[in-house]
């Protein structure tokens, strides 16, 4: 068993460890929140920059495609302007190379009035027609409407698929059409850097932080960090479109197979998000964490000492000098507890154990004087799982008839006298539960009751019942027994037959059988009664063996005698007990003197039942068979 300063030493260690680990996981989820409201606050910044940057570019991507417009209609205009100066240079690919490079285009084109490409700087495009391509097709209205001038949007030529802007017009008499082509260089890098992977790798990223941007309805990634993923759906990279619907709030997920605090927002048609390992989000947080807690086991430390080494001088100390005391008052040393210098609780305490103390010498003094004036033979005794010694009143060794010398012997050893009451209780009288038959110089009947404490304390009390005892078994035996026979009478078969009746239930059979002693009569009136009580004595003897094999045999009155057999099992062996009942009746001869000998005759009848039976019902059954088995039998004899 522990003692008290180890109890509040393992308490005060598991409270400190308990409270240390709880301010850890509290600090560590308030510090894992603290960095994910960070990491949001900080998503939120660059997604606005990222949308600013976006509108800023697409302003200046709208401003520079109108430039792009003009100066390429212009240019169509001019060469226009000039080849009607010089009408043999739309034929001459030279001189047309020469005005691309003055007016700043990359493309001439000389279309007829078909709409098919009859000349121009670049041969392989010869033969190329209106109805070429989608991108072609633009400019078949001109056709029709020979006043139109046209710009084209920036977008991949029919013959290469390139970028490129195309502008038409015709020329002043309206013979020829002059298709002028600009590679928009500049608006194409500024569309580039208009692009959300651009914008993403102009960002300060750092080692395990990625920018993504998914479409809003198909779930592609159409910009990210790492540009291979772009065309992707975001499954790939273990998101699902849910958690970018949860859009304003953080959430944590697996993400290339990395723990990942994830940030979405929806800009435009795409959800732009950025996810960082949890790794890189909680880098500082294990060094803070291993400060902060070397700072509460130092704090745990030093008030654990304090506490502890308090609690042992002046609790524990205290507490163990007072045990001492209890110990000796338990030794049956009544002696007054004196507490010096302790505190108030202390004090009190010493105060009700003294009190306890003459409580106990009270009492003892008021149980031995009623004892005394009783005529009650009781004896007390008590002992402790952790003493040796026993303590039991004088009562006790007259009750059990106990030298001074074995009273002594038991008195001093716990496992001697534990030893002497089990042999005690091994010797339970029959039929009487809960008492016990000690025989030494005389027969005794006791009772032995025992209290447990919750200490380990056994108290028991020894009552001498023998005179009740003894008169009640007497008062018994002569209600319940025949005093010719030793058969049950008829009061003790009543009394016996309920709990018999009990048993009666399939799948077991029961019988009753009623005998009436043959010539009983004859023997009275011609012997005497003494002889007649004699053959009724014979009868019961021959009787007797059956009551061992679950059978009932009494004594009905007179020359009647019942027997209940039950229980049984099986018919046949019930069937097989009464044919050799009948059979004690085959002609034995008996004497009732010496000069006196007649046969052993009585009349049977009995009846069989089957699980629960109506006892009276087979009784009166059985009652008429012997009747009718005393008129066949009479019938027998004088035929």
């Amino acid at each position: 068993m522990q003692t008290l300063n180890g109890r509040i030493s393992r308490y005060m260690q598991k409270i400190t460890a308990i409270l240390v680990v709880a301010l850890i996981i509290s600090i560590t989820v308030l510090e894992v929140g603290n960095e994910q409201r960070l990491e949001y606050k900080s998503a939120g910044e660059t997604f606005t920059r990222i949308e600013q940057m976006l509108k800023e570019n697409e302003e200046e991507a709208e401003a520079l495609k109108e430039q792009y417009t003009q100066s390429c209609l212009r240019s169509a205009k001019g060469i226009a302007y000039i080849l009607e100066l010089n009408a043999s240079a739309k034929n001459d690919r030279d001189e047309l190379l020469k005005i691309a490079g003055f007016t700043g285009v990359d493309e001439i084109h000389i279309i007829d009035e078909s709409g098919k490409i009859v000349s121009g700087t670049h041969p392989a495009y010869y033969g190329y027609t209106f109805n070429s391509g989608e991108q072609m097709q633009f400019f078949l209205p001109m056709l029709k409407d020979r006043s139109l001038e046209l710009v084209q949007d920036i977008e991949p030529n029919t013959a290469e698929g390139k970028l490129m802007q195309y502008s038409a017009v015709w020329n002043g008499d309206r013979t020829f059409i002059v298709q002028v082509g600009m590679e928009p260089v500049r608006l194409t890098e500024l569309m580039r850097k208009n692009t959300l992977s651009y914008i993403f790798s102009q960002l300060n990223v750092n080692t395990g932080v990625y920018y993504y941007a998914v479409n809003a309805q198909s779930g592609e990634i159409v910009g990210a960090t790492d540009t291979e993923l772009n065309g992707e759906n975001i499954r790939k990279i273990g998101l699902a479109m849910e958690n970018l619907k949860r859009s304003g709030k953080g959430f944590s997920s697996v993400v290339n197979k990395r723990h990942s605090y994830c940030v979405f927002e929806k800009i435009g048609g795409n959800y732009i998000g950025v996810t960082v390992e949890s790794r890189v989000l909680y880098a500082g947080l294990p060094i803070n964490l291993l400060y902060l807690a070397l700072c509460l086991i130092t704090i745990a430390a030093v008030l654990f000492f304090a506490v502890t080494r308090y609690m042992n001088r002046y609790v524990v100390k205290r507490i163990t000098e007072l045990n001492e005391k209890l110990y000796r008052i338990g030794q049956g040393e009544l002696e007054e507890v004196t507490m010096k210098d302790e505190s108030r609780e202390f004090t009190e305490l010493g105060k009700y154990i003294n009190e306890m103390v003459s409580s106990l010498s009270e009492n003892m003094k008021k149980m031995a004087y009623v004892l005394k004036r009783t005529n009650l033979h009781i004896g007390t005794y008590e002992y402790n799982c952790h003493k040796k010694k026993v303590r039991f009143t004088e009562e006790v060794s007259g009750i059990f008839e106990l030298s001074e010398a074995e009273a002594s012997e038991l008195a001093a050893d716990k496992e001697k006298f534990q030893d002497f009451l089990e042999k005690v209780r091994k010797q339970t009288l029959e039929g009487e539960p809960g008492i016990f038959c000690v025989q030494k110089e005389t027969v005794r009947y006791i009772k032995l009751e025992e209290v447990q404490g919750k200490n380990g304390e056994t108290f028991g009390v020894v009552i001498d019942v023998t005179e009740e005892t003894v008169r009640r078994r007497r008062l018994e035996a002569e209600r319940d027994l025949d005093l010719l026979t030793g058969l049950y009478s008829r009061p003790g078969r009543d009394a016996k037959l309920p709990e018999l009746l009990k048993q009666c239930r399939p799948p077991y059979y029961s019988a009753v059988v009623m005998i009436d002693a043959d010539n009983l009569k004859k023997i009275n009136d011609t012997y005497g009664h003494g002889m007649g009580d004699r053959y009724l004595k014979r009868i019961a003897k021959c009787l007797e063996p059956y009551a061992a094999a679950n059978c009932l045999v009494c004594r009905q009155g007179g020359d009647e005698f019942t027997l209940f057999f039950y229980h049984y099992g099986q018919k046949e062996k019930l069937l097989a007990q009464l044919e050799q009942l009948k059979a004690c009746r085959g002609g034995e001869k008996i004497k009732l003197s010496e000069e006196i000998e007649v046969t052993l005759e009585f009349s049977i009848g009995y009846s069989i039942g089957y699980g629960e039976i109506d006892y009276n019902a087979l009784y009166h059954e059985a009652d008429d068979r012997m009747y009718e088995d005393k008129r066949e039998r009479k019938m027998e004899r004088t035929s």
